[in-house]
């Protein structure tokens, strides 16, 4: 693929919260998709979801209602991604951020997809140059991070690994383009520019309430309203998932050092099984 990028068939594999919304970006933006899971169930939930979404954005003003039954057209599901990559251009993995599991995606995939084709990893803050060793292709490996939820967000963050050429990375520039984004490309480092900053402020503001300083509820309260962000940081935990929270300052610990070590009143909610939204209850509760 040149970095004209002749895209005409993207495959999505991965079709929770994320990888659904790719999909509805990609087909909205006139691409054929092909959506892939592991089960019929969870790729209805998808397909409901992407039509409420669409069915948001009709009654904002910001599509017709021809365009979202367009972009519903556009998009087929299947529980076999081999089938999902065979004549697709560009392949966008949206699974979870499990080092194991992407690396076995990223095998069968490069096994199935064809020679020319992109695979492209969602993951926030995984190697890429890792994903990329499960392949035959290094060099047609980036990462396109996008951000929740993608219809709405408008940066991707392109993720270049030591092999990844330029013609992939321009490949994946105009991919985003196309798809009415704007993007940033960054070195492939634990964490890359978003996920690195956004933890190191979570981090921190949770460290403020484990000191006595402030209770959570005021911690959000000022960063909303005296740094404009749109949410605090205990409310975007509670979003994200506790336990992805978690998981993520571990890794960077790992490639950064302590000071992205979790802290224990992150570990208590997480250890008590109090993830956020997801179960109900995280640093609020959720009915």
């Amino acid at each position: 693929m040149e970095a004209t990028v002749e895209a005409r068939l993207i495959a999505v594999i991965g079709a929770g919260a994320m990888g659904s919304g790719i999909a509805q970006v990609a087909a909205t933006s006139g691409f054929r998709v092909n959506l892939s899971d592991v089960s019929t169930a969870v790729l209805e939930k998808a397909l409901v979801s992407i039509r409420k979404s669409l069915a948001r954005l009709v009654k904002a003003g910001t599509l017709t209602e021809a365009q979202a039954e367009g972009a519903l057209s556009r998009i087929a599901t299947t529980t076999e991604p081999a089938e999902a990559v065979s004549e697709a251009q560009a392949v966008i993995e949206a699974v979870p951020e499990d080092l194991a599991l992407k690396l076995e995606v990223f095998r069968r995939l490069d096994g199935a997809a064809p020679a020319n084709a992109l695979l492209l990893s969602n993951t926030s803050e995984l190697s890429i140059a890792e994903i990329a060793s499960a392949t035959n292709r290094r060099d047609r490996v980036a990462g396109m991070h996008w951000f929740n939820p993608p219809p709405l967000m408008k940066l991707i963050e392109i993720v270049r690994a030591e092999e990844t050429s330029d013609e992939t990375v321009a490949a994946v520039e105009e991919l985003s383009r196309r798809m009415g984004k704007e993007t940033v490309v960054c070195r492939d480092a634990r964490g890359f520019i978003t996920s690195r900053a956004l933890a190191a402020h979570v981090l921190e503001c949770f460290r403020i309430a484990e000191e006595g300083i402030a209770t959570p509820k005021d911690i959000d309260t000022a960063i909303r309203l005296g740094l404009n962000y749109p949410m605090g940081p205990f409310e975007l935990a509670d979003y994200v998932g506790l336990d992805v929270l978690t998981a993520a300052a571990r890794g960077l610990a790992e490639a950064h050092g302590p000071r992205f070590s979790p802290p224990r009143l992150l570990l208590e909610r997480v250890e008590k099984g109090h993830f956020g939204r997801k179960t109900g209850k995280g640093f609020y509760e959720h009915g």
